[in-house]
């Protein structure tokens, strides 16, 4: 009978240890299912809302693409060919004063400068005697006119007293139009040179005392907020680049304008021409690098350009996922100021990594 109390009590202490056995493999796991997927996918970071906080990470949504860059090329700012303006001195004489600088900037009409000509003189006394014929022809063609209505004299004497009247008008018109045309004064005999557009004041040649012979042109303006990029294209590029296509240099925007249709046989390119507005740094005969961009394909997306890293020579991207982020490998373009388009390997609306991004990648490594 005791045997048998021995065994009973050892069948129900097996009993109660069978069902915490069974209770205890039931239990929840000690790891988290953030963990369990990375050791699965090496692809995958677990990474909690805390620790996102402490590596500053921020995220950016992928938005569709609209233009790919196509090529960088070297090229050279300079005004279009007809933003361009020449200040000529028409007169010869000996500059009096000058306004303005190399470099400063100009209004259409401002003075530059002023010249003392004796051709402006000379003008000037033409002038006063050509009012003076004026004055005296026109009481005497009004006379003969009279006349001729009475009867008194011929009509041919009216009409050539009307002749030489309208010839003295002409000779006035004429000198006034010369001294207005290079801003003259008969009475000081001087002359204005000023500015024909607004804009820059890229070349002043002129001192005051120095003469000034008629034939030159001492101050060259160039219009303000209008430039060209002039590059050469890779052979190659030639049938791809077109015309109506964006040209980007840093933040500012332009538009080719025009694609040389022959190749330079001695460095086998041809000559690209794009109109570029006024911005920080632009000026005229500065070198620069400029991006050609072309429509984008039908799926690939824009996202900030520090969203892209390099691991083992490819490129790739963190994508938001659930208790973590998920590297991507990813077919990415050129990248310019404004981001850089993924062609292939990412979604419209997906979150990417946009800073952390170098925390991210240690992390990665070091699984």
């Amino acid at each position: 009978m005791g045997r048998n109390i021995i065994l009973s009590g050892v069948a129900l202490l097996a009993i109660a240890l069978g069902g915490w056995w069974t209770l205890s493999s039931d239990a929840p796991p000690v790891e988290t299912d953030a963990a369990e997927q990375a050791n699965a996918n090496p692809d995958f970071l677990a990474v909690n809302a805390d620790k996102t906080r402490l590596l500053g990470i921020t995220l950016a949504a992928a938005t569709a693409a609209s233009e790919v860059p196509l090529a960088q090329l070297p090229a050279t700012i300079s005004p279009p060919p007809n933003a361009r303006v020449a200040v000529a001195a028409t007169l010869p004489g000996t500059v009096q004063r000058t306004f303005v600088n190399e470099g400063d900037m100009v209004r259409a009409g401002q003075p530059l400068a002023v010249i003392v000509s004796r051709d402006v003189l000379t003008i000037g006394a033409d002038l006063s005697r050509a009012n003076a014929r004026l004055g005296v022809s026109q009481a005497s063609a009004a006379r003969l006119a009279k006349l001729s209505r009475e009867g008194i004299i011929a009509g041919a004497r009216a009409d050539e007293a009307q002749a030489l009247a309208a010839e003295a008008r002409v000779d006035v018109s004429e000198k006034s139009r010369i001294l207005r045309m290079v801003g003259g004064s008969g009475h000081t005999g001087t002359y204005t040179l000023s500015a024909p557009i607004s804009g820059r004041v890229t070349h002043a040649d002129i001192v005051a005392g120095n003469p000034v012979d008629g034939m030159t042109a001492p101050y060259v303006i160039d219009a303000d907020g209008k430039y060209e990029v002039i590059a050469q294209v890779p052979e190659n590029l030639v049938g791809t680049l077109r015309p109506g296509m964006t040209v980007r240099l840093g933040e500012l925007s332009g538009t080719v304008t025009s694609i040389g249709s022959t190749i330079d046989p001695a460095s086998r390119s041809g000559t690209l021409r794009a109109s570029l507005p006024a911005g920080p740094g632009i000026l005229a005969g500065r070198n620069a690098t400029v991006t050609v961009f072309g429509p984008a394909p039908v799926k690939a997306v824009t996202v900030p350009a520090a969203a892209l890293a390099s691991i083992d020579g490819r490129d790739v991207v963190f994508v938001a996922a659930k208790d973590g982020y998920a590297r991507r490998a990813v077919k990415a373009a050129a990248a310019d100021a404004k981001g850089v388009v993924i062609l292939e390997g990412l979604g419209v609306g997906e979150r990417v990594v946009v800073s952390g991004t170098s925390a991210l990648k240690a992390l990665i490594l070091a699984q």
